[in-house]
């Protein structure tokens, strides 16, 4: 008997290991942009770290940057859902059409500050437009910060100075607010934006201040134009998903440290790293000797009216889909007002 029970604890002191081993779950995390991006350093890296501590070592991350698990920034939406890929890092905007109600966050000069804004993006989108996150689970949802406009060689003051140049622009609202402005806008992911700009495909880019110094804007730009005042003249809507069937295997343990890493304040502190690279981003500009300058409140409300009509064209287009498009951006509006006192 005493064999039998010493060869029973032998066996079963060597299969502790690989219990413990297969409790751990690793999660593909993937996205656009290098490595060494704000998001990726700022964001990225510093949750999975979050979550390996919290789950004492059983969640970690394997975090593929500047698409390494193959295919174009548009298709990570389809990677998450798909399997291919746990959890991504994406902008809607890059797949047009499949967010059209929670989109409301990028009609020009609308929202405020990044993380008033994101508590109020995750707010909408959990009361409105979950059906648009079918087969993924929200982590975050957040606006980057205010957009501005960085031409090549040429310096732009007013409305004239601006129309037909050739702007890259981040999302389907983007093209519709330059296209206001009377520019002719040039859609496309940041990946290929410095190329173009480096080759005179595009005079300028529509971005926030964070993406300059990883893809070397400052250097292929001259002139940065700021909009002044409370609203930003546009941002774009950011998501980082985990794939729903992923989510749903885990043990209730650790989707607990995923709900515990999720929600609204996620989403905030997630804007907030965003809000600290623009401010570097912005420094890498004046450093390298471009010249910064700000839009005058009275061309800016000349801006502001020639835009108008991108939301009440957004409200047409999602009445006709059968929703009410002037109550969904009227509580939009009430949510980044009131998160924003």
């Amino acid at each position: 008997m005493k064999i039998r029970s010493l060869a029973f604890g032998i066996v079963a002191a060597t299969l502790i290991p690989f219990a413990a081993q297969a409790q751990e779950v690793v999660l593909k995390v993937a996205h656009f942009l290098p490595p060494v991006s704000p998001a990726h350093t700022k964001f990225i890296t510093p949750w999975c770290d979050k979550i390996a501590a919290e789950s004492q070592g059983k969640l970690k991350c394997q975090i593929y940057p500047a698409m390494q698990l193959g295919g174009t920034p548009p298709q990570l939406l389809n990677q998450a859902r798909d399997g291919v890929a746990d959890i991504v890092w994406t902008l809607p905007g890059y797949t047009p059409g499949r967010f059209p109600v929670s989109e409301v966050f990028e009609l020009p000069f609308f929202t405020t500050t990044h993380e008033a804004s994101s508590r109020a993006m995750w707010d909408f989108v959990q009361n409105n437009a979950m059906n648009e996150f079918a087969g993924l689970k929200p982590i975050a949802v957040w606006v980057n910060g205010p957009n501005q406009l960085h031409f090549r060689d040429k310096r732009v003051n007013t409305l004239d100075d601006i129309k037909g140049m050739k702007v890259r622009a981040p999302s389907r609202l983007g093209n519709k607010l330059l296209a206001s402005l009377g520019a002719t806008p040039v859609g496309m992911p940041v990946p290929q934006m410095a190329e173009s700009l480096a080759k005179g495909v595009i005079e300028g880019a529509l971005i926030p201040w964070e993406v300059v110094p990883a893809t070397k804007t400052h250097e292929l730009t001259r002139f940065h134009a700021e909009a002044g005042g409370e609203y930003a003249m546009t941002t774009a809507t950011m998501i980082f998903v985990m794939n729903q069937k992923k989510y749903d295997s885990l043990p209730a343990e650790l989707k607990k440290v995923i709900d515990d890493n999720s929600g609204r304040e996620v989403s905030a502190w997630v804007a907030a790293q965003f809000k600290g690279a623009d401010a570097a981003g912005r420094e890498a500009a004046v450093a390298h000797g471009n010249t910064v300058y700000q839009l005058p409140a009275a061309e800016m409300a000349k801006w502001q009216a020639a835009t108008r009509p991108v939301a009440d064209e957004w409200i047409r287009e999602i009445s006709a889909k059968g929703a009410d498009g002037k109550k969904l951006h009227d509580e939009a509006a009430a949510l980044v007002k009131q998160y924003s006192k």
